[in-house]
């Protein structure tokens, strides 16, 4: 699935920053890439991030390694990694995370339980990243006029 969000067209195109696919994508295998090392990269490297699939237990493994071994051959340091969770929140359609209530709260508006059920899993992860303190959050609102959860202006 190679699915782009409008509130990162700026990016798209070039790749130059990692999109919100790509870092469910970390999330779900456990490696923390910074920009730095996706700025290492050629473009054919950041397309097959985009492109291979990261679903089933054998192709979180595969994503994991070829990452694993890209860092190490681009740096000569292994990638960071991350804990792996279990059952991670935007999985989850029947609770909306506090982080994302708050932000929400913040440009006066509520998300519903309803609202949060239909949004996809991947558009979950990008608000729940859009919403986290000491993340530059610019795009919380577009992705909310995105997603249908607030009107467009």
């Amino acid at each position: 699935m190679t699915e782009f969000f409008q509130f990162e067209a700026d990016f798209v195109e070039s790749l130059r920053c990692i999109p919100m696919q790509v870092r469910c994508k970390l999330d779900t295998c456990g490696i923390k890439l910074k920009l730095s090392d996706w700025n290492h990269m050629t473009q054919v490297e950041r397309q097959n991030l985009v492109e291979l699939p990261c679903s089933t237990e054998s192709e979180i493994q595969a994503y994991r390694k070829y990452i694993q071994d890209l860092i190490l051959q681009r740096n000569g340091t292994p990638v960071g990694e991350l804990p792996i969770e279990s059952h991670p929140a935007w999985m989850d359609a029947k609770t909306v995370p506090t982080s994302v209530q708050e932000k929400a709260q913040e440009i006066g508006m509520i998300i519903t339980t309803e609202q949060w059920a239909n949004l996809t899993p991947l558009q979950r992860f990008a608000l729940i990243k859009l919403s986290r303190s000491g993340h530059e959050n610019k795009n919380f609102v577009p992705a909310l006029k995105e997603f249908n959860l607030l009107a467009k202006a």
